[in-house]
């Protein structure tokens, strides 16, 4: 068979190839399924993926947020707790002296490790006090913010104190609480002979604490943290002029000078010129302390109004410390002076006069000219050759009277062991001391410093003097007179004239005094010259007396706290019978409260008040000043008086009277009004009747209660509405304020005023 010519037939490789390629395409569809499948599973994770991707970044943004919102929140809720510790906080401010410790210079470097070691040592110690006492659920911290020399030896430890109490419970902490709380641990351990006591091995002089509240800003400031305006002088070069000049360049500007001279010596600070807004110190100031912290029981002197003329102060230790503020910065406001290291002086000396009698010599307050300091004691011995010769002292802008039961608000004289009260007045005075052999002491005042002294001194002819007693009249050049109540009687007693000088005052247009008043009625014009209305923000608020042309004298508790205290508030309405139809109007320049009124007992409630603008001659026919009755004046059981006002009408009107109203009320016996009250001072007096009726009321405060001493036609401003029960409650008269206790004090702003 030939092989060539038979039809093809499949080989088994051609078969093998088939299958080849059979299982290939297989393979291939497969590879393409599972990329697509790859493919599906892929998006799928994509997907997921970008679903997770997404999740996170959710996660991520809402952790951001609640991050953002956690930190805001505890942002505010941090500034609102520090706002309201800082507004409920109370700041305590103070020093003591630790007796058995050398001073070091490293003591000045606040950085340094002594700074460190002594400061937290005694805040240890004040933190244990404090937190084992009655207030330790309000205490928060103890602060050392000076360590100074002084030159009584030891260390003089600066402090403040801090407790946050809440505003309701404010009241709570007085400043002689946390005082006693740190004496009485101290005295206490100190017997015990515990740590807390010694300080830890730091002896206090317990003589040397004081403490008093203290201001947020000063704190913040004295601490380093308030202010950049601090300087810390140190100077112990004898009589160099250190200059001190800042200008206020922002609003609420306060810069602090911290002077400290070598030990042994004293601080002379000299106010060269001083440009402030005149406001009772309510927005601008300066003061002077006796230490490095601003401590109010060691203020040395207080400007607050403008000053050109040169005032001179000195420091009771090496220490003394600068505060200039100025609020607002609408006009230029500065401060120019300078500092100087001075050495102790010794005051007083032994003095023999010469046989003629006259003026020879002269003795001066210590470190005269300038004001001199608080606790300061000078003595003198004078001797007169002959026995027929006394000692004559001519006091320069001074007068000194007899001290009375409560004592001398700013030091006291001693003479031949008979006390004396110092007054500053605007003419000279003299007096007499019928011996040969005289002993005169100065005792300064304990609080602040007062204005140098000049005293002239000389002998005199002892037979020619006339012996001054409670039923004679002291004229002006201190010699007496023979008659009590010589003073504004139309009649020249004295040779300087001064029983009748400056008495065109309480002249009345009242013609019929009548009896029969019930509550009171209304008034003329021009019959109550003297009467005043202030006004606080526009209305209505306490009544006054004119005095002077400048010069109104009204009750303290009219003008207590900031806002009422603050002259520009203030205007004052003269002349006027009907309330909106005043003749005269000015605003008030100045506030002078007296500087021992007792907010609880109304005690000393008394203050002066500045015009701005004094009432023009013009007015006179409708304005006139009141007398103000003389030292010796008693107001005596039955006087009648008189009362006015706009005040209600009745306890409980809403409304004060449109039409000046007045009142007939009679002196009420002393120990009546004191069992009536049980609180009365020597200050006060009752007025009124015993079936009430007739009595001053709301809106009255501050007015006069005029009375008539002499007869002569004459009214003295005899009292000042203060206070009393309810309003003509049967027997609970009014109760007013002495004025012929006060007219020292009101001499002092008021020399014209006699």
């Amino acid at each position: 068979m030939d092989e060539k010519n038979d039809p093809p037939t499949a080989k088994p490789e051609d078969e093998v190839s088939a299958a080849s390629i059979s299982v290939q395409m297989v393979s291939a569809e497969d590879k393409l399924a599972k990329r697509i499948l790859a493919r599906k599973k892929h998006d799928k994770l994509k997907k997921k993926d970008k679903l997770l991707w997404n999740f996170q970044n959710k996660i991520i943004l809402f952790t951001l947020i609640l991050f953002i919102l956690g930190v805001v929140t505890w942002t505010l809720l941090w500034l609102f707790i520090v706002q309201a510790e800082n507004k409920d906080a109370l700041y305590f401010v103070g020093l003591f002296r630790v007796a058995n410790i050398e001073f070091l210079p490293e003591y000045r470097q606040k950085e340094s490790k002594e700074f460190l070691s002594m400061a937290q040592t005694v805040q240890h110690v004040m933190n244990l006090v404090y937190t084992t006492s009655s207030f330790s659920k309000f205490y928060k911290q103890s602060t050392v913010s000076e360590v100074s020399n002084n030159n009584n030896g030891g260390l003089l430890i600066h402090f403040w104190i801090v407790f946050v109490v809440p505003q309701a419970k404010g009241q709570v902490l007085c400043e002689d609480c946390v005082a006693a709380i740190l004496k009485d641990s101290i005295q206490t351990s100190i017997i015990n002979r515990t740590s807390v006591g010694s300080l830890q091995g730091l002896a206090v002089d317990m003589d040397s604490i004081v403490l008093s509240a203290g201001l947020r800003s000063d704190y913040w400031s004295t601490t380093g943290t308030g202010t950049n305006c601090v300087y810390d002088l140190y100077a112990d070069r004898l009589h160099e002029h250190f200059p001190l000049d800042t200008r206020a360049t922002s609003e609420g500007t306060i810069c602090y000078f911290k002077l400290i001279a070598s030990v042994g010596h004293l601080v002379r600070l000299s106010i060269v010129s001083l440009q402030i807004e005149a406001d009772n110190c309510i927005t601008d100031s300066l003061t002077i302390y006796d230490s490095l912290m601003p401590i109010k029981d060691k203020i040395l002197y207080r400007a607050c109004e403008p000053a050109d003329s040169l005032v001179s102060l000195v420091s009771t230790n090496n220490l003394m410390l600068v505060i200039f503020k100025a609020a607002q910065v609408k006009e230029q406001k500065e401060f120019h002076g300078y500092f100087e290291v001075i050495t102790q002086e010794k005051c007083g000396k032994a003095i023999v006069t010469k046989e003629e009698t006259g003026y020879e010599g002269k003795i001066t307050s210590p470190y005269y000219p300038s004001y001199y300091p608080p606790k300061c004691f000078c003595a003198w011995n004078f001797q007169t050759p002959q026995k027929s010769l006394g000692i004559a002292l001519k006091f320069h802008n001074y007068t000194i009277s007899e001290k009375n039961i409560k004592g001398c608000e700013r030091g006291w004289w001693k003479i031949n062991e008979r006390m004396y009260c110092g007054y500053y007045v605007d003419h000279q005075t003299v007096f007499h001391i019928t011996s040969s052999a005289v002993s005169v002491e100065l005792q300064c005042s304990s609080k602040v410093s007062e204005k140098p002294l000049l005293v002239e001194y000389g002998s005199y002819n002892i037979s020619q003097r006339i012996p001054c007693t409670s039923h004679t009249f002291k004229c002006r050049n201190n010699i007496c007179i023979r008659k009590q109540y010589a003073r504004c009687d139309g009649t020249v007693d004295c040779v300087d004239g001064s029983d009748e000088n400056s008495c065109s005052c309480g002249s009345s247009k009242i013609s019929n005094l009548i009896s029969r008043i019930v509550g009171g009625s209304n008034t003329e014009e021009g019959e109550w010259p003297w009467q005043v209305s202030l006004h606080f923000v526009g209305a209505a608020y306490c009544g006054a007396s004119v005095i002077s042309k400048e010069w109104l004298v009204s009750a303290a508790h009219c003008f207590q706290g900031s806002k009422l205290a603050d002259p520009r508030a203030w205007r004052a309405h003269l002349g006027m019978q009907t309330q909106g139809r005043a003749r005269f109007v000015s605003a008030v320049r100045r506030i002078v409260v007296h500087e021992y009124y007792n907010s609880r007992n109304y005690d000393y409630d008394i203050a002066l008040l500045q015009l701005s603008t004094p009432w023009p001659d013009t007015m006179s026919r409708l304005i006139q000043p009141i007398c103000l009755p003389p030292s010796s004046h008693k107001a005596r059981s039955g006087d009648k008086c008189w009362i006015t006002g706009w005040g209600q009408k009745q306890e409980a009107d809403d409304e004060g009277s449109a039409v000046l109203q007045k009142a007939e009320v009679e002196i009420i016996d002393q120990t009546l009004c004191h069992t009536t009250y049980g609180i009365i001072t020597a200050r006060m007096f009752c007025a009124g009747l015993s079936s009430g009726k007739r009595d001053g009321c709301k809106g009255d405060s501050g007015g006069p209660l005029s009375c008539q001493i002499n007869g002569d036609g004459k009214w003295f401003l005899t009292g000042i509405v203060s206070w009393g029960y309810g309003c003509g409650r049967p027997n609970f008269p009014g109760v007013y304020t002495r004025v012929s206790n006060f007219a020292p004090w009101i001499h002092k702003y008021v020399p014209s005023v006699l």
